[in-house]
């Protein structure tokens, strides 16, 4: 077997988590699937928590046939003098016949190098805006994990290098591979490209009331139980009534409601990475029956749940999975 070669080419002040959870998941992979590189315009250089990065071959003339090229973050956005020579490299190989991948402000090198222009492309959410504005060329879309466009692979802020380069490794070497790298890695979901960046599962906890986080945390445990007024009040040591204030006034969103988007979260991650029916995740979710949750996810969705899984599927869908 032919290992692909993988070159991480590196930005000054380059986001370790950007380039080290991309590397762990092709290291992973094991079975002599890839070759790891590591390149920059400099031997040496800084990394954005003051790692020196050392040993850094020197950016190749020419890339292999198949290879994949990715590029993490920084904190630059592709404007320190010392990156110049990155944007020219980049330039110069443009119609190299791999793959382009970024993670977070990694997409700004591929737009200086015109890699953008036309394409269907992400960056972390607080930088679309800016990547847009400097690439008008580039179709910039906002709240998306990681997009695919033809070769080149753009994802959003940090942590979700880790989930594009498993969307790489299942297209590679099969979902059976990817799903166990993701095992090994600890991650309790993988993230499809339809995922927002920003997770259901962390939204409306950005307060430090401890009743109404002890009640979003029994929630989030367990989505499927038919929660009441009273349980939860119970978990906050206030009631029902109380409880309702509280969640408005710290939490930004109603118990109900709350509860409703992290069943939503999870009907999501198990249409787009199971083969279950749809009576058996309307059950896991906490549902009654497939109508009631058909009835919900029509609050959140124009399209129906198995439209939304075709869009969400790898091409030929997945297979039946157990609930653990």
């Amino acid at each position: 077997m032919t290992s692909r070669e993988v070159w991480f080419v590196l930005p000054a002040g380059t986001l370790l988590l950007d380039l080290a959870g991309p590397a762990e998941v092709f290291r992973l992979a094991g079975g002599g699937h890839y070759r790891l590189h590591f390149a920059a315009a400099q031997p040496q250089l800084a990394s954005s928590v003051g790692v020196q990065l050392a040993g850094l071959a020197a950016l190749p003339d020419r890339l292999p046939q198949g290879a994949l090229v990715l590029i993490p973050g920084c904190r630059s956005q592709a404007d320190q003098p010392d990156d110049a020579a990155l944007v020219h490299w980049l330039s110069g190989q443009r119609s190299a016949p791999v793959e382009w991948a970024s993670v977070c402000a990694g997409a700004f090198f591929l737009g200086a190098a015109g890699l953008l222009e036309g394409r269907r492309c992400t960056t972390h959410f607080s930088l679309t805006a800016a990547l847009a504005s400097r690439y008008p060329q580039a179709q910039v879309e906002a709240e998306r994990l990681f997009v695919q466009d033809g070769p080149v692979f753009t994802s959003a802020g940090i942590s979700s290098g880790i989930d594009l380069a498993l969307e790489i490794v299942a297209r590679d070497c099969g979902p059976a591979v990817a799903s166990e790298v993701a095992r090994q890695a600890v991650l309790f979901f993988r993230r499809g490209s339809h995922d927002p960046q920003l997770s259901p599962w962390l939204m409306h906890r950005n307060h430090l009331h401890p009743g109404v986080q002890r009640a979003q945390q029994a929630m989030a445990e367990r989505p499927e139980l038919r929660w009441s007024s009273t349980q939860l009040a119970e978990l906050a040591h206030v009631s029902p009534r109380q409880l309702q204030r509280l969640f408005a006034e710290h939490a930004g969103i109603s118990p109900k409601n709350y509860l409703t988007m992290l069943r939503m979260a999870r009907a999501r991650q198990l249409l787009s990475q199971t083969g279950l029916p749809i009576e058996r995740i309307a059950e896991a979710c906490g549902y009654n029956s497939a109508r009631e949750f058909r009835h919900a996810w029509a609050q959140q969705s124009a399209l129906s749940p198995k439209a939304w899984r075709d869009t969400a599927q790898p091409e030929g869908g997945l297979t039946g999975q157990a609930l653990t």
